[in-house]
């Protein structure tokens, strides 16, 4: 699986993630190497994946946010052949599996509420073994160096970063990037 997400995070830790289509033409003028699409249709997926590319941006698509589309390994074949974009995001373990059998690089996106959620967040993830997690909220240093330490794929944190010192602590704790769409921390 010939992927950048590694070397762009290393370039740049902080990831664009754009909930506004409106909002994607900022997010490819920033210096983020990386864009999370939280939004985007079927009719539109491929102009935006294309414009993001033209810009020699990286894109990952959150397949459970995209309208049109069934969850399911039709709808990941159809976004990896006719969009191709770098991967896709979602939270369901099944579509990360599928993705995975069909060589879509895959982001497992977990929301840690509870004692419950982070346990059989962190097992998901042995088990599963998605490429990265991205973990919500993301101001939670002490989560996100539990979970850095106890499975063996790259962790993103993300969800309510609101400044510098979110960024900072989410690294310090272990992540390998901050995915926020606010657009101020992609100016960082």
């Amino acid at each position: 699986m010939n992927n950048d997400f590694y070397s762009k995070l290393s370039i740049n830790p902080i990831i664009a993630a754009v909930k506004d289509t409106e909002k994607l033409e900022k997010a490819i003028e920033s210096p983020c190497e990386i864009i999370f699409l939280l939004k985007g249709n079927i009719c539109n997926i491929e102009e935006i994946v294309r414009k993001v590319k033209d810009a020699d941006k990286s894109i990952y698509i959150h397949m459970d946010l995209m309208d049109g589309f069934a969850r399911d390994a039709y709808a990941i074949k159809h976004i990896s052949e006719k969009a191709k974009p770098d991967g896709i995001i979602t939270t369901k373990s099944s579509i990360i599996k599928i993705a995975k059998e069909l060589g879509v690089f895959a982001i497992q996106r977990l929301f840690i509420i509870d004692n419950l959620s982070l346990t059989s967040g962190i097992n998901s993830i042995n088990t599963v073994r998605p490429n990265a997690v991205e973990i919500m909220p993301g101001v939670m240093p002490k989560i996100t160096k539990k979970i850095s330490s106890e499975v063996k794929v790259p962790v993103i944190a993300g969800g309510l970063i609101s400044d510098k010192e979110d960024v900072i602590d989410s690294i310090k704790a272990g992540a390998m990037g901050i995915s926020t769409s606010k657009e101020e921390i992609w100016e960082m």
